[in-house]
């Protein structure tokens, strides 16, 4: 450590010394008592300013000792999180109390109670999925929570929330979920298995469409089964479950601006071939395709519109391939190869979408289309039969590489 001594006279070195004379040659002897010299002459140890190194000495020091104090805090914190984590511990597991506000939580078909949590705490109506499958085992009672649209609130205690979306189950139902594009015999089956009701009295329904206010030229009940999910009393009928379907097919034509009973039944034809034939994304461009044909100028297809789809069903099965024999029967009704015009009747249960665009079809150039993939649902359409034959060559291909797929 280096120190700052008062001005002293020079050493001469040169000269012999004697140790009392090295003593005086550096504190020469004053008057004043040594007690004076130092009092006077020297600068307190208060007073005196530390130097530059030992400042530099006592920020490192200083930095050093910040850095480790909050290195130690960061991992208490650390630690103090891990634990929380572990244990639980500050975690809202369940709220108290019925919740605020209002919200419509969607129960899906066939969601069971394990999405059904999840979903509601993602949508922060319980603050646990975990808390409410527990909740919910408490109080179901072997009772299911049905599909359908819930009015719910935020933030509920996950025993509200479970005893809320059980209310409907204690008035026991049937249900039964109709999928679009389903024909009439396989709603039947749905039908009968939901509700009990043996098939027969559905099928017998089916000789007289006309009770249930279809026009006489249709031959069945096909495509006024309108697809959804239903929920049936226990003690319903077959004639009311039919009933209760046909008003469901006749709403959404009426939602689509159709009134009159022989254009609604025109027009559940044309949306019973598009369901069949495309993937929603392209029912507008398919019904605008059906259209050309059906339009009183096409010479493309000369008032066919060849559709695969209602020839199986004149056959009585689902398939895409057909026979050049099957193709050219005229006896077959609903064969759009060799009857021009429309088939006799609907093909299946057209949804909402296809009826949209039965009624409001694109304004296309088109006259044919064809799903090249049918995994993706990739569909291409073509003015001429020359580029159509191409597309039909793709498909083909596609069905080459998947085998089975396009039985």
């Amino acid at each position: 450590m280096s120190h700052r001594h008062p001005p002293f006279p020079a050493a001469d070195h040169g000269a012999e010394q004697h140790p009392d004379d090295h003593f005086e040659e550096h504190y020469p002897v004053h008057p004043e008592p040594v007690e004076q010299f130092f009092e006077a002459d020297l600068p307190s140890r208060r007073n005196r300013r530390p130097s530059k190194a030992r400042q530099r000495r006592r920020r490192r020091r200083t930095i050093v000792m910040l850095v480790v104090v909050l290195g130690f805090v960061g991992v208490v914190v650390a630690v103090a999180m891990f634990l929380r984590s572990l244990l639980g511990v500050g975690e809202v597991t369940d709220y108290a109390g019925p919740g605020t506000g209002s919200v419509t939580f969607t129960v899906d078909a066939g969601a069971g109670p394990l999405l059904v949590g999840n979903s509601l705490e993602q949508q922060d109506i319980v603050a646990s999925a975990d808390e409410f499958l527990n909740a919910f085992s408490s109080v179901a009672d072997g009772r299911v929570i049905q599909p359908g649209d819930y009015e719910l609130k935020y933030q509920m205690s996950s025993e509200e929330a479970a005893k809320a979306l059980l209310a409907d189950a204690d008035s026991k139902v049937h249900y039964a979920a109709v999928a679009r594009d389903l024909r009439q015999n396989e709603v039947f089956d749905i039908l009968a298995e939901s509700t009990g009701i043996p098939r027969e009295e559905f099928e017998a329904l089916a000789e007289d469409p006309t009770q249930f206010g279809i026009p006489e030229q249709s031959p069945s009940l096909e495509g006024y089964l309108y697809p959804g999910e239903y929920r049936f009393d226990l003690d319903v009928t077959a004639t009311e479950v039919i009933q209760q379907m046909v008003d469901n097919t006749k709403a959404a034509l009426e939602d689509a601006g159709v009134t009159d009973p022989a254009e609604q039944y025109r027009i559940l034809t044309i949306a019973s071939i598009v369901q069949a034939e495309a993937g929603q994304a392209d029912y507008a461009q398919v019904a605008g395709a059906i259209m050309n044909r059906l339009g009183p100028d096409n010479t493309e297809t000369n008032g066919l519109i060849q559709s695969d789809a209602t020839v199986t069903y004149g056959l009585g099965r689902k398939s895409y391939n057909l026979t050049p024999e099957e193709k050219a029967d005229t006896s077959n009704p609903y064969n759009t190869y060799a009857n021009e015009g429309l088939p006799v009747g609907p093909i299946g249960s057209p949804s909402a979408e296809a009826i949209e665009a039965a009624v409001n079809p694109a304004d296309v150039p088109y006259y044919y289309w064809v799903t090249v993939n049918l995994d993706s649902g990739e569909t291409k359409f073509s003015e001429t039969l020359a580029e159509h034959a191409r597309y039909v060559a793709e498909y083909q291909a596609w069905c080459a590489d998947n085998v089975g797929r396009c039985e």
